[in-house]
């Protein structure tokens, strides 16, 4: 136990050298330090541009998928509107057509022709 204590109370010689080595270790440290805070810093930046830019991406997809969705709602829409318009003008043209129009009007308003009678029957 005295033998620790002795070697404890050993005193180191101030050379040059030593100074020195000192010097150069306590800069080395300091390097590693600010390498390591500048790391730090890039680290946390690098992770709230990537939270960032994925947020924007998830963002961008979720309406790029309602947009698809809502144009192929109209795509069907557009579809029926041209079946309609289809329908409408055969009607255009059939109601050009004199016989038709009788037939609509003795349909809709109970007119007859001449010599003709109408039975009303309930269905």
């Amino acid at each position: 136990m005295s033998a620790l204590r002795k070697q404890k109370k050993v005193i180191e010689l101030q050379t040059s050298y030593s100074s020195q080595h000192e010097n150069n270790q306590q800069v080395l440290t300091n390097k590693r330090r600010g390498l390591m805070r500048r790391l730090a810093a890039l680290s946390c930046l690098a992770v709230v541009a990537a939270f960032f830019i994925s947020s924007t991406l998830i963002s961008q997809s979720k309406i790029i998928e309602e947009k698809n969705v809502e144009k192929q709602k109209l795509e069907y829409e557009l579809a029926d509107l041209k079946k309609e318009q289809l329908y409408l003008e055969g009607e255009i043209v059939k109601l050009n057509d004199d016989e038709y129009i009788g037939k609509i009007a003795r349909r809709d308003f109970f007119l007859s022709q001449e010599g003709e009678v109408l039975f009303n029957t309930s269905e």
